[in-house]
């Protein structure tokens, strides 16, 4: 039996407004090459300047980490070409980190603590879009410079599903940190995995490289064909070449990229431009100070206190606005586990955009006041569902739209009878059968009820009428 061995190296870009080491802006989309100047070229004279500000949100991540933040640290130049890389060599932190001996704990099937190597501060190369059709590269440099962090894992990985879990949950802490958007698509998130495979008690085997993995599929795809991959090799007595590989969507399967650089192909150096990081502790201290709730502690807390299943917990806590809009609903008034079930089953039907959150198409308020609503019985819930919409549309609340609709709940127990008879007289073959024992009509009986009132009746109040008509005590 081969034993699965794991690390993953995560890119992590900064929100910060400029680069790493120059003012030029860190946008995505801009126009191609319209964020570059001679320190992106690393033109002769050009000196980088350390961005503040990607220090700071590099020590927020580190810290929710559980890293312990090195109070001095260096830049160092790791040497290699490639068209993007217009410098031919990428300004990083090899031989001192800021960051170090972390960890991150995940669920599956069981807490696990996997292990952090190191974090350090790094800029971002260009990108390259190949043309298959014209048969040419071109390249753009504005991503050149950006402000990254690299999360090195410990190899305490054991099967894809816990990488994908671990990229999941880091993620997430990431975005709640306010440092990475989040996004796996446009490359501000990327994952590059290690992985081998060796006998129980015996040393570890050879380690491939899976680069640029940008899906938790994806990377659980790639692992699960290294892993097969390298298992029919190593029973047929062969050896797995040290490889970086790339995987391809199409076919399933990874593919030879290059063989692997070993250090010294890297030619890394003090880069002597930049002289050493020095992060004080009123600094770890502040950062500290500013850290938020995170994830974990979120879903305990919302399962302790508002009594949500773990599941429910886990979806609203996985977007930080999301969670955010939940809260201050349910402290406007609205019952906790209502509103999360309305939140996630009819909210979401309506919303729109990559983070409907942060830009919601109801105010927490609004959406209270619907909830509010319902529960003290002043509408039903298909009166709720029906004019939720609206709501959304023209921003209005609850209590406004039933006064200008002039919806009317018939609540009282003489008008819900009147309706109950009137709808069950036009159905007597359908009563008639009911009484002679098929009793699987009360259903459909119920529901033309409810139909013919267009909900505004209380369902339980109903109910309990029909089956007072069908017994004979309501004729």
């Amino acid at each position: 039996m081969w034993k699965t061995v794991i690390g993953l190296e995560i890119h992590a870009q900064l929100l910060t407004s400029t680069k790493l080491f120059c003012s030029c802006p860190a946008n995505y989309g801009d126009s191609p090459n319209s964020n570059v100047c001679p320190v992106c070229f690393g033109l002769p004279g050009a000196l980088p300047v350390l961005n503040g500000e990607a220090v700071r949100q590099a020590l927020r991540a580190a810290l929710l980490l559980n890293c312990r933040i090195n109070r001095t640290s260096s830049f160092d130049r790791k040497n290699y070409f490639y068209p993007d890389l217009s410098k031919g060599y990428q300004i990083t932190q090899f031989f001192h980190p800021y960051a170090e001996n972390g960890y991150m704990e995940i669920e599956v099937g069981g807490t696990r603590r996997i292990g952090i190597t190191r974090i350090h501060i790094e800029e971002d190369a260009g990108k390259s879009f190949h043309d298959e059709e014209r048969g040419e590269t071109l390249v753009d440099f504005n991503r050149c410079g950006t402000p990254l962090i690299e999360i090195v894992s410990e190899p305490d990985l054991e099967t894809p599903e816990e990488a994908a879990e671990y990229l999941r949950r880091l993620r997430e802490l990431l975005v709640y940190a306010g440092v990475n958007d989040g996004n796996l698509e446009e490359g501000s998130l990327r994952c590059d995995a290690n992985i081998s495979l060796h006998r129980e008690g015996e040393p570890l085997g050879t380690r491939v490289e899976i680069k640029n993995l940008n899906s938790y599929r994806f990377l659980q795809r790639a692992l699960r064909y290294e892993q097969e991959r390298q298992a029919e090799l190593l029973e047929r007595g062969e050896e797995v070449g040290r490889e970086t590989r790339l995987f391809d969507v199409k076919s399933n399967r990874t593919m030879v990229m290059r063989t692997k650089e070993q250090l010294l192909d890297y030619r890394y150096f003090p880069e002597p431009d930049l002289g050493i990081l020095r992060i004080e502790e009123e600094e770890i201290r502040l950062a500290g100070s500013t850290l938020p709730e995170t994830p974990a502690l979120k879903r305990e807390r919302y399962v302790r206190e508002y009594h949500l299943s773990a599941d429910d917990a886990k979806i609203l806590v996985s977007s930080p606005s999301q969670a955010a809009f939940y809260e201050e609903t349910v402290k406007l008034g609205a019952p906790p586990v209502k509103a999360a079930h309305w939140l996630l089953t009819e909210l979401l039907q309506h919303a729109s955009g990559s983070d409907p959150f942060l830009t919601p198409p109801l105010t927490p308020k609004a959406f209270a006041d619907l909830l509010v609503s319902l529960e003290k019985g002043r509408i039903t819930a298909p009166m709720a569902k029906d004019i939720l919409p609206e709501m959304i549309e023209k921003g209005l609340s609850a209590t406004e739209l039933i006064a200008k609709k002039g919806i009317a709940l018939v609540d009282s127990p003489e008008a819900v009878k009147a309706m109950v008879k009137g709808v069950l007289e036009g159905l007597r073959p359908e009563v008639e059968r009911y009484r002679a024992g098929e009793t699987k009509l009360l259903g459909f009986l119920i529901g033309e009820v409810m139909k013919s009132c267009k909900g505004a009746a209380q369902p339980k109040t109903v109910n309990q009428t029909v089956r007072e008509f069908l017994e004979g005590k309501e004729e």
